[in-house]
């Protein structure tokens, strides 16, 4: 008995291995018993690594895709991350890049659910409709949008969402780093999503690395925009797609990597910027001199703020009397 239960407590601890290489959880292979069992959830491999039942959406990006071996699992939670708040465009842009290209691949034109707090909508605004079927080409009646008061109703409403069959996918933004997104609530999302077979995209917006059942997690920032690209070659001061900096902060094969990624919104799909492609510069200023001063502004150390101005100078700058309000009232007043 003995020799048994320490041969189980073997197996067991090198089906947790297992499961931390292949990006699943423990759990589940402990709660099931046979090598049938254990690899009833994966239908191929690739270069070593175990492909999930419900297939890849490779992303176009050739290297993120490679390190992540072969895409984004289809039937499972994927967490993206802008860890600013000035982020959020960038972060919600590649997200809605996947959605796009996923609502691409079906035959159907089940809509896409964008599930948020009140709170996240205050800061990151609502959904432009004209702008996400001209740029995603996702239709207004391709999306329903579902606000809730609470993070425990969005919560919920992504868990019923999951496993709809009606749905493409649902998307889940969320801010910060709230104490009920823990492990179990994630859990509940991945295994949600992976019984509906669809995936689940959780954005996340100014919020740090913490752990959670999702395969995997992509951190995105905003990229300068590239040249724009023509026959003859890349058109100078032009600006090309927007660009995503991407970077994996959780994947299956724990490759780590950071890739420029850009999206053609006329081919709905992302491709990768190679180094022979340089960022758009602009040798043109952006905004004009100021009228007060003649040339640029000082070398960097000099005090200007503390420069003494002459009488004429002061007197060409001050604004007259009468366009103070407090001099208007006082003037009234007497």
């Amino acid at each position: 008995m003995a020799t048994n239960a320490a041969t189980q407590g073997t197996v067991f601890a090198l089906r947790r291995q297992i499961a931390k290489i292949e990006g699943r959880l423990a759990e589940r292979l402990e709660e099931r018993s046979g090598e049938a069992a254990a690899e009833s959830d994966i239908v191929l491999r690739q270069h070593g690594i175990a492909v999930p039942a419900g297939g890849l959406l490779p992303t176009g990006v050739e290297d993120l895709d490679r390190a992540l071996g072969g895409g984004l699992p289809k039937a499972a939670l994927t967490e993206i991350h802008g860890t600013q708040t000035r982020d959020a465009g960038a972060a919600a842009g590649f997200a809605l890049a996947l959605v796009s290209m996923a609502l691409k691949q079906r035959a159907d034109r089940a809509p896409l659910l964008w599930i948020g707090t009140a709170e996240i909508f205050r800061e990151a605004a609502l959904p432009y409709a004209a702008g996400l079927q001209a740029r995603f080409g996702i239709a207004p009646e391709d999306m329903l949008l579902s606000e809730a008061p609470k993070l425990a109703d969005a919560l919920w409403i992504a868990e019923e969402a999951a496993r709809l069959t009606t749905l493409s996918a649902v998307l889940l933004e969320l801010r910060g780093n709230p104490q009920a997104l823990d492990l179990t609530a994630t859990r509940r999302l991945h295994r949600r999503a992976q019984a509906g077979g669809r995936p689940v995209f959780l954005l996340r917006q100014s919020a740090h690395a913490e752990p959670t059942a999702a395969p995997v997690r992509l951190i995105v920032s905003p990229a300068p925009a590239g040249l724009r690209q023509t026959a003859g070659g890349a058109l100078a001061r032009s600006i090309g797609p927007p660009g995503f900096s991407v970077t994996i902060g959780k994947s299956r094969t724990a490759l780590p990597g950071q890739f420029i990624a850009e999206w053609n919104f006329d081919a709905r799909s992302l491709q990768q910027r190679r180094p022979d492609r340089p960022s758009a510069e602009n040798p043109l200023a952006v905004v004009s001199l100021s009228q007060r001063r003649e040339g640029h502004a000082a070398a960097a150390g000099t005090v200007v703020a503390l420069q003494p101005a002459g009488d004429d100078a002061a007197a060409r700058h001050q604004p007259p009397r009468e366009q103070y309000a407090t001099h208007r009232r006082a003037g009234r007043a007497g």
